[in-house]
């Protein structure tokens, strides 16, 4: 990346839980009597602590007398600061409880030349300042009430989306059902239409694989018997499975976790006769050939052969060919994100701040994801291969891959209901890990299995819609809210690590959909000039791609994207 592109690339463009025990917790003293101002509550939603004369210190303003004073009022979900006056409309500013990563102090009474009050570090790279007046224990009452409610000790039942209970006209627990998906495929359990992959229910019990889904499509020749031996030889029981098929060209994506080789080179005939009849699915390939994408950079997967993993070889898989696609694994995602932090929470000009971007890594790890689902969607579309994606064990750069691979080939996944879709079978079905990898719950800023998986993958739907900005029928806005319920912990869509965990919390009866609330005002998330488009080739060299300066650094737009009640106007049912 160039140095004279910082000046575009910079350019705008067009909690963790709450337990329910938490707020009987809270003494007496920390309580103050509700002020006029206080925002409309939503069903479930109830104040908790509010305070008076606090300072909201933007980051990215340089000046102090630029600086923000009004309340704060701290919710079951919430908490929203609201400015006493401006020359401007009312500001007010909301961070659900699920997105604040950690609360700490910084300053103190005595020695307050730099500041007397507490930050909030936020799961979207956000770092926001609250300054109180310098007097003994001023801060305490909303920084000890902050810290209870973000780091519950359980999940289960304890977010805001179990006591969250809005009414909507559209049930988003109805857009996805995987033999209905699987059936738009041409996938069937007698079959399909060229009976070539066939409906299994060998998972329903969760028996063989914990973290796949209960309803699976594996090649018609596959019976239970190998399936168990495959399983066996696969990471975590993660054998490769249908994700998409064109009924059409007969070329397919198939995901997995690696194979378990190990020091001793271990083979496995089952595993091996798996992969050639995913090979005799695709019987219109040019090449007759499965190109299987390790998303590993090759020296991470020969790392993991000591450890008992490993990756395919010509001399045990005919057919097929093997690429390495150089992605990082999460603990680099996490670090990058925290640099990213810097380049958003810093007071600097536009120089200093392409350099802070530059050091995060984060556009070249966009790049390494964009590029690896470009070869993948070329693979296919010029070929007419079919390709097997796996990174570790499947469930982050096998999601991020196969899901934007999807996006470029398929235009059924640039609608809204199509997107939706995509995100229910590739992310929340295949056991992609929210929890853990969001740390809903989780009081350790600096937990190793954090990571930035699903934001990196809107980010790049986002380079995709700035490419093709007519092929989407989605806009920013769409895109913004997702991520924003990502972390607010108000719907149950994004919550637990499993399909498995989901139904044993009842989450689809217990809470509310995400997009019940989107499809319930679809026409918001519309783009309008939106036009069906067919395979889409991107660019993804490093000066194609943009910093999304709209959602990191864009508080506005986030707060705009925060407002979970229905405006009547834009009701709108979708048939």
């Amino acid at each position: 990346m160039s140095a004279d592109s910082s000046e575009r690339i910079l350019t705008y463009r067009t909690s963790p839980p709450l337990l329910r025990r938490s707020h009987r917790h809270i003494h007496e003293s920390m309580r103050m009597k509700p002020q006029e101002g206080t925002p409309p509550l939503l069903s479930g939603e109830h104040t908790l602590y509010t305070d008076q004369e606090v300072t909201f210190c933007d980051p990215l303003q340089c000046h102090s007398e630029l600086f923000l004073k009004g309340n704060i009022y701290i919710t079951n979900y919430r908490m929203v600061f609201k400015a006493a006056t401006t020359e401007r409309a009312p500001y007010s500013l909301t961070i659900p409880l699920g997105a604040i990563s950690c609360v700490e102090n910084f300053g103190s009474v005595k020695y307050s030349l730099s500041g007397y009050g507490f930050q909030i570090i936020c799961k979207d790279a956000r770092t926001i300042k609250f300054a109180f007046k310098s007097e003994p224990h001023r801060r305490r009452g909303a920084f000890e009430a902050l810290k209870m409610m973000v780091s519950p000790a359980d999940i289960q039942g304890n977010v805001f989306a179990f006591e969250f209970k809005a009414q909507f006209p559209v049930d988003g627990w109805m857009v996805y059902n995987a033999e209905d998906e699987y059936r738009r495929m041409g996938v069937s359990s007698e079959g399909g239409v060229r009976g070539l992959w066939n409906l299994s229910f060998v998972n329903k019990y969760y028996e063989r694989c914990d973290t796949y889904p209960s309803v699976l499509a594996v090649p018609m020749e596959c019976d239970n018997r190998l399936i168990d031996a495959v399983c066996k030889f696969r990471s975590k029981g993660r054998f490769p499975v249908l994700s998409w098929f064109n009924p059409h060209s007969e070329c397919s994506i198939t995901r997995s976790s690696q194979p378990l080789c190990g020091l001793l080179n271990r083979r496995c005939p089952e595993d091996e006769a798996y992969i050639q009849n995913i090979i005799h699915t695709n019987r219109n390939s040019t090449m007759a050939m499965l190109h299987i994408f390790d998303a590993r950079p090759k020296l991470n997967a020969m790392a993991n052969i000591p450890m008992g993993g490993g990756y395919e070889t010509k001399d045990q898989y005919a057919n097929t060919e093997l690429n390495f696609l150089d992605i990082e694994n999460i603990h680099k995602m996490r670090e990058s994100l925290f640099k990213l932090q810097d380049v958003c929470s810093l007071c600097v000009d536009d120089k200093q701040r392409f350099a802070l971007l530059q050091n995060s890594q984060w556009l070249h790890h966009i790049k390494a994801v964009l590029t690896g689902a470009q070869r993948i969607a070329d693979v296919i579309n010029q070929t007419n291969s079919s390709a097997l994606i796996h990174c570790s064990d499947g469930w982050d750069r096998t999601s991020q891959l196969s899901s934007l691979a999807q996006v470029l080939l398929n235009p059924f996944y640039r609608t809204i209901i199509g997107f939706e879709v995509l995100v229910e079978k590739e992310w929340i079905s295949f056991g992609h890990k929210f929890d853990k990898r969001t740390g809903h719950g989780g009081s350790a800023h600096g937990d190793e299995q954090r990571a930035p998986i699903f934001l990196q993958f809107i980010d790049c739907v986002w380079q995709m819609c700035v490419q093709f900005p007519h092929a989407f029928e989605f806009n920013e806005h769409f895109l913004v809210t997702i991520l924003n319920h990502l972390y607010s912990c108000a719907f149950g869509t994004f919550l637990t690590d499993s399909e498995r965990t989901r139904d044993n919390l009842a989450i689809r009866a217990r809470t509310i959909s995400l997009w019940s609330f989107i499809n319930s005002q679809i026409g918001v998330y519309r783009n309008t000039s939106y036009s069906e488009h067919g395979v889409l080739t991107l660019n993804t060299s490093i000066e194609s791609l943009q910093f999304w300066s709209n959602y990191y650094m864009n508080s506005e737009l986030k707060e705009s994207c925060q407002n979970l009640i229905l405006e009547p106007a834009r009701k709108e049912t979708v048939v």
